[in-house]
């Protein structure tokens, strides 16, 4: 009788450590469907910045700096993004596209800076339907990597809850990082003159 005791108890936690691995592989899947959503809008905003600066280039013809800038960063963010696609819970990876994307977004910002002083070139319709487009973009990848936020912190609690990370580390489950793109320009500190 005692052995049937100890045969059902041994069977309990087989099936409650089974059922914490599936829990973990269900949530690691989450974060890659949340960054799937991430990797469509980052791609079409990659795929967008090309024919901007084709559009610009007519107009800012001594800006080669800027535009040679908006096309590096781009280069780099669509470089990125094929590494974090590989494993979205790959924390460096994510990492370093949340830096690259902050340093693509900073490029813009100075393309459509500079592009304030070019008349024609505000005028300009396609000018006009690329920054709308490039806007209209942007909203969707902050709700995107939103929710990719949200499932990295679903499975991270998954991941370092005890008696999970118990599981975890036995399987070599690894804490996932938060996508963060911020800009230089957010970053900055705000100068306030009452002169």
């Amino acid at each position: 009788m005692s052995f049937l005791i100890f045969l059902a108890i041994v069977v309990a936690v087989v099936l409650y450590a089974i059922g914490i691995y599936n829990n973990l592989v269900n949530s690691r899947n989450r974060v890659k469907n949340a960054f799937a959503q991430i990797d469509v809008q980052l791609t079409r905003r990659h795929d967008l910045i090309p024919n901007l600066v084709e559009a610009v280039k007519g107009y800012m013809k001594h800006e080669r700096e800027t535009l040679e800038g908006v096309i590096k960063a781009r280069n780099s963010a669509v470089s990125s993004l094929q590494s974090a696609k590989a494993d979205p819970s790959n924390a460096a990876a994510i990492k370093e596209l949340g830096a690259s994307e902050g340093a693509l977004g900073s490029a813009l910002g100075r393309l459509f800076a500079l592009a304030e002083a070019y008349p024609d070139l505000k005028a300009n319709q396609n000018m006009m339907q690329f920054q709308e487009e490039l806007s209209s973009t942007e909203n969707k990848v902050a709700f995107s990597r939103q929710a990719f936020n949200d499932s990295v912190l679903a499975y991270n609690n998954a991941v370092e809850n005890f008696p999970n990370s118990i599981i975890a580390g036995m399987f070599r489950f690894e804490t996932a990082s938060f996508l963060e793109i911020e800009s230089e320009e957010k970053r900055a500190v705000p100068e306030v003159s009452f002169s």
